[in-house]
């Protein structure tokens, strides 16, 4: 087994390389094991997304759990969200086939051992090293199938009130698995919407299904401008990431509907902190400061994000990535379909467009997420480390919370190992265009430099 595809916050790797069926199976015979043995629980829920491999690698994953001794209560395809909603439901810890909005010959688990909450760090270290010493339990664990779908569309919509104001959405489904539940529940709210690509397709036929890289929101873009709508959603391929289209065509920053959820909730809530991971622009911390709130500034990662969230017990947590948490009416099981629908009901209470309630959000010259490939995981971390080693000679001021931020009087620079691909990922903002230009004249040619060096 590729040691390689034990990542920060998951288990994903390219099909059927680095992950296939006897893969799947080893993790399932070391992911019950470790559940009864560590965690003293002998039953566990398990779904998959809608990529091609997933339905055999889903067999050979409960296979092996059941062989270890372990139950399966088993809720067939799903979206990620639904599958952290159901563990919710049973009180219980589940694992997610899925490689998320990676590419389509990819796949993964996402799981946890203390219920709702995902694996991460040291926990999937360990469960790594479990897993390579192979002493697993043997038994005949149970298998039994539910549906939790007409459950999980009625928790989505339970605490929404909208307004008045009947607004005009189209959902991008990008093929996905939220495929499955965008058009029943968007048909029971007060809104006005249009699906595209909501054909249930693995191969993803008609652009990647990640909605954070702008050139899958092209589509997206057109309908918004073509029909008038109010604004245009995209979904990654298992429902957890959202990117947003304003009325005016224009792609929405997730810092500017961060900023718009927390302003909206802020007087409702008696906790006035607020996370945002490290790629996040300042204007999410000027935000939260001049509301009088305080903004707590996390490592990447979904699976950070959500625990930190509700381990500091606050009502939102977000991450540049469209990863977004909401706890300020109820524990929410980060979905996209659900961040969608707060900010419907947002809408719903005004008549002012999106691009007309962002208009006085500060705006400071940024990148785009930059990825700079690697050969392989290994590379990714001595590169960062390298561009560390510079740093500290140069004597920046700087942060170790994920890879290393370097901050200046006008602005920052991340660079940082990706924690779903063999990338590092570069990102800056500054307060002048010139200023962004320089910082991006310092780090990248040294970022190339260094990869040189390593190959």
């Amino acid at each position: 087994m590729n040691e390689d595809i034990f990542r920060a916050y998951d288990i994903r790797g390219k099909y059927p390389l680095e992950i296939n069926e006897e893969v799947a199976y080893k993790i399932g015979l070391s992911y019950g094991s470790y559940l009864q043995e560590k965690y003293q629980t002998n039953t566990c829920v398990v779904s998959m997304d809608n990529r091609l491999s997933s339905p055999m690698l889903k067999d050979s994953l409960e296979k092996g759990i059941r062989e270890s001794g372990c139950n399966v209560l088993d809720y067939g395809q799903t979206t990620t969200p639904m599958n952290y909603y159901a563990r919710y439901l049973k009180q219980m810890p589940g694992i997610m086939v899925t490689a998320s909005h990676n590419p389509k010959d990819e796949n993964g688990f996402k799981f946890s051992f203390e219920k709702m909450f995902n694996a991460r760090g040291e926990m999937i270290e360990d469960f790594k090293n479990y897993t390579k010493k192979g002493q697993f339990l043997k038994g005949s664990g149970s298998f039994s199938q539910y549906d939790m779908l007409d459950k999980y569309l009625e928790y989505l919509r339970y605490s929404l009130k909208f307004g008045q104001n009947k607004r005009k959405i189209v959902i991008d489904c990008g093929n996905g698995v939220t495929c499955l539940v965008a058009r029943k529940i968007f048909s029971k709210v007060n809104c006005d919407f249009i699906i595209i690509n909501e054909e249930n397709d693995g191969t993803f036929p008609n652009h990647h299904p990640d909605p954070q890289v702008k050139d899958n929101l092209k589509a997206l873009q057109k309908k918004v401008l073509e029909t008038k709508a109010d604004l245009g959603v995209a979904y990654d391929g298992d429902g957890d990431r959202i990117g947003i289209v304003m009325e005016n065509g224009e792609v929405m920053p997730i810092e500017h509907f961060m900023i718009l959820m927390i302003r909206d909730m802020f007087n409702q809530v008696r906790n006035k902190k607020f996370l945002y991971d490290l790629k996040c622009s300042k204007c999410v911390k000027d935000e939260i400061e001049k509301l009088g709130g305080e903004g707590i500034m996390s490592r990447t990662g979904a699976s950070y994000t959500e625990y930190e969230t509700y381990r500091e017990n606050l009502p939102f947590g977000g991450e540049l990535s469209g990863h977004i948490f909401f706890r300020d009416r109820d524990v929410d099981c980060g979905s996209a379909i659900y961040a969608s629908l707060r900010l419907l009901e947002l809408l719903s209470k005004t008549h002012q467009s999106l691009s007309e309630l962002c208009q006085d959000i500060p705006v400071y010259y940024r990148t785009d997420e930059l990825k700079f490939p690697t050969k392989t995981e290994e590379e990714k971390f001595l590169v960062v480390d390298k561009i560390k080693d510079f740093v500290i000679k140069q004597k920046y001021p700087y942060v170790l919370i994920d890879g290393i931020k370097v901050n200046f009087t006008n602005g920052w620079v991340l660079v940082r190992a990706s924690n779903t691909g063999k990338n590092i990922t570069f990102r800056a903002e500054a307060l002048t265009q010139e200023g962004l230009e320089m910082l991006q004249k310092i780090f990248i040619p040294l970022i190339k430099q260094e990869l040189e060096t390593e190959i």
